[in-house]
């Protein structure tokens, strides 16, 4: 079975996000393989030994993607492929992603693709069902249970805290949501294997695409930090007066009545 996971590097979550000018500052900040997506490493590992084949991890990014691509390939990941934009691309979006995923997807025979569920960073969850729709084949997002016999998958999809079960055939796209699995940590002879593993570095001109062939479709046009929150007012003396003064802030002060 050829297995392909889609990876996104993001921000630690313990990062504290800095913005300068309408930009995200990154000097210096720790980067980690997106959360959703480490649920899909764990599942394409697991897939892969119930049934055989190898699994591949695929990113679009820089050179600093690397060190997310060892991370997966030290969980148990047999092969690593980053497309490298860095000098080609300053900008692009999900449609970009999308794009750039299908080229490279053409001539490769995948039956299953696994991405995360949305990525910390943008939470737009565009780019897995772009990607299927490209190829022209089956999408189930946000699942939480998958099981495959002969070409047939069985899936449990989380909807609004409760489950749909979707059965669909191969080839299939899937994202993956929390209760999926639990990711497995880098065991050290997991690190060390993953030094020898293949980890190919592709360009935009390695799949026939130029720069208008990605153009992003959208446009960031500020990027700023929510407002710090006010220090909370504690309502003293009787009730029936808390209840004015209350009606009074909501009313006057924060305008919500």
């Amino acid at each position: 079975m050829n297995i392909y996971v889609l990876l996104k590097k993001t921000f630690d979550t313990e990062e504290k996000i800095a913005v300068q000018n309408g930009k995200i500052e990154d000097d210096g900040a720790e980067f980690i393989i997106n959360p959703y997506d480490e649920y899909a490493v764990e599942e394409a590992i697991v897939q892969r030994d119930k049934h055989g084949g190898e699994v591949t991890v695929v990113t679009i990014g820089d050179e600093d993607s690397e060190k997310q691509l060892r991370t997966a390939l030290a969980m148990g990941a047999d092969k690593a492929v980053l497309i490298n934009t860095e000098e080609d691309l300053e900008e692009g979006d999900q449609f970009t992603t999308a794009k750039i995923l299908e080229a490279f997807f053409e001539d490769k025979e995948a039956d299953l693709i696994l991405a995360g569920n949305v990525a910390i960073d943008e939470a737009s969850g565009q780019v897995g069902p772009r990607l299927a729709e490209l190829l022209g084949i089956s999408c189930v997002t946000t699942i939480t249970s998958l099981s495959i016999d002969g070409d047939t998958a069985s899936i449990e999809k989380d909807v609004e805290g409760d489950v749909e079960i979707i059965e669909t055939s191969l080839p299939v796209l899937v994202t993956c949501q929390q209760g999926l699995n639990d990711p497995r940590y880098p065991s050290l002879p997991g690190i060390m294997k993953a030094k020898k593993k293949p980890l190919e570095e592709l360009e935009i001109d390695d799949l026939d695409l130029d720069e208008d062939d990605v153009e992003a479709k959208t446009k960031t046009i500020d990027i700023y930090l929510p407002p710090e929150k006010e220090a909370g007012k504690v309502l003293e003396g009787e009730v029936a007066d808390q209840v004015k003064e209350l009606v009074s802030l909501l009313k006057n002060d924060k305008k919500v009545l």
